[in-house]
């Protein structure tokens, strides 16, 4: 396994003789937190609704009404969700969307790859290498490369199943009306 301090040259080119330096630079940098598009956002909240209703239909104005969302933005998720396979639609007066997999067979990991245009965490992840003027002694690229493999790896671990292990919960949060019959996919 391959150590994951930074090697003590590639800091010395920045005058840095401590890993601790690194960490501070970071945390002036901001929060630290790796954020999702609001698509994508957006896309999970729609299957853990969908997926709350159990086989019952869900509508796009319920889900803006339960999240307090924008019901423009809900239609493009829902299409493209629909593209992907995740839910199928019902048209018509009466119709909705429900799921067209089992919670248990929809992954968050590849989810979230597939609604995000790209996952650029930073400048340097764009284009052909060579663009930056640091990168041969660079160690932030590798580092952030590793850092959204992790994330990745554990959103691989969950499905939308564990989502919505705390049904009740969610539903009455949601104002979703407890229907009888209306359970799990």
């Amino acid at each position: 396994m391959r150590s994951r301090s930074p090697p003590k040259q590639a800091l010395a080119v920045f005058g840095i003789d401590h890993l601790s330096e690194v960490q501070a630079v970071l945390e002036r940098m901001g929060d630290g937190a790796m954020r999702l598009t609001t698509f994508t956002d957006y896309c999970l909240r729609v299957l853990i609704y969908v997926g709350s209703k159990g086989d019952d239909l869900a509508t796009i104005d319920e889900i803006a009404t339960g999240y307090g969302i924008s019901r423009s933005h809900l239609m493009k998720v829902v299409y493209r969700l629909g593209q992907l396979g995740y839910l199928t639609t019902v048209r018509g007066k009466g119709g909705g969307m429900r799921l067209a997999r089992a919670p248990d067979e929809i992954n968050l990991g590849l989810v979230v790859r597939q609604a995000e245009d790209d996952m650029v965490l930073a400048e340097c992840f764009i284009g052909e290498r060579g663009v930056c003027r640091i990168e041969p002694a660079c160690v932030l690229r590798n580092a952030l490369d590793e850092a959204l493999k992790a994330f990745l790896a554990v959103l691989d671990g969950y499905t939308l199943a564990d989502l919505l292990a705390p049904r009740a919960a969610i539903t009455k949060l949601l104002g979703i009306p407890d229907r009888p019959g209306a359970g799990a996919p």
